[in-house]
């Protein structure tokens, strides 16, 4: 795990109650529901949570690269650099291009598909970088090899390469430079070792963590994958029907989770170091996000479910120094 929890000073962002939707032939899709968090600066945070809970709704939200169908409801989404602040929901569309990959780069999933199939590598970066005002084509390719030594590249035979051309392992680190290429403050990365091997996916983590060190960026790392999410991340936050249902230090939130979600969650994946205990899967469904349950929407699958989780909403609140839990009984929840 991680070291520890960075130091709270001024956030590199923060999220107050966001909500996104998405129309439906049966009502409105409530993909995302008054999410609020703070990234702080130089730290990795991660979203955990099952496919269909808002993960990536929520970091494609931040960037403003949400489907023309989605709508952002409410809620404020504040940039900070350099002793100043903006709000992305606000950017005009030209504030909002330069945004987009000179102070926030999102890392796709899939990187077959993110990459363009009938360009090289190398005009790849150049296209990027005039698309924001780098006309110097030398420095641009300067800048380029530099990028992809930085992830474990040969750049020689890398920035000469079709896409089609690369490994995954490798398509992926290239995807990882080119979000690197304008130096941005904040990362996304949306499950950016999905579909690689094991051995894939601990070079991809070793990159992010040495290249976080050398660059000093935030990073929200999105990722179903709880190993990974421990390995990276200073802080986790739990994401359940839409809603962060905790978030708290990686050592909280995998050594004493304080919300019944968040602790199936660690007890439906296998340890490899420590006391081995029982698998356990967790019983039911993911809610139908269209019409979510009244009160508590993990209650139809929460074993310490109340009358009160049936009809009351939990808030985030205080359960430690660094931790908070949307639970009406989180004091019951034993690891």
């Amino acid at each position: 795990m991680s070291e520890g929890v960075k130091a709270a000073g001024e956030p590199a962002l923060l999220v107050e109650d966001l909500w996104v939707e998405y129309p439906a032939r049966r009502g409105v899709v409530k993909a995302v529901r008054g999410v609020s968090f703070e990234l702080r600066r130089g730290e990795t945070l991660a979203l955990i949570g099952e496919s269909g809970s808002g993960k990536t709704t929520l970091g494609l939200a931040l960037v403003r690269l949400l489907p023309k169908a989605a709508r952002i409801k409410q809620g404020r989404i504040m940039y900070y650099r350099n002793g100043s602040s903006q709000d992305v929901l606000a950017l005009n569309a030209e504030e909002l291009r330069r945004f987009r990959w000179q102070e926030c780069a999102m890392v796709f999933q899939g990187a077959q598909n993110a990459l363009n199939p009938v360009l090289r590598i190398e005009a790849q970066f150049l296209d990027t970088a005039r698309a924001h005002g780098m006309a110097n084509a030398n420095a641009v390719r300067e800048r380029t090899i530099e990028l992809l030594k930085m992830v474990q590249l040969d750049p020689q035979r890398v920035m000469h390469s079709f896409p089609h051309e690369l490994s995954g392992g490798m398509r992926q680190r290239v995807l990882i430079a080119l979000g690197l290429l304008l130096q941005p403050q904040v990362i996304i990365l949306d499950e950016p070792t999905t579909a690689l091997d094991i051995l894939t996916q601990r070079s991809v983590i070793e990159v992010l963590r040495r290249l976080r060190t050398q660059l000093d960026f935030s990073l929200i790392f999105i990722s179903h994958d709880l190993s990974l999410a421990a390995e990276l991340a200073d802080r986790v936050a739990t994401v359940y029907a839409g809603a962060i249902v905790e978030i708290g230090s990686v050592y909280d939130i995998f050594e004493r989770p304080r919300h019944p979600y968040t602790l199936a969650l660690t007890r439906s994946v296998p340890t490899v170091t420590g006391e081995m205990h029982p698998l356990a899967s967790i019983p039911g469904s993911p809610p139908d996000l269209i019409n979510p349950p009244l009160g508590c929407a993990f209650h139809p699958r929460c074993p310490y479910a109340t009358d009160q989780c049936r009809s009351q909403e939990p808030r985030l609140e205080r359960v430690g120094d660094d931790q908070l839990a949307a639970c009406w009984h989180w004091q019951e929840v034993k690891p």
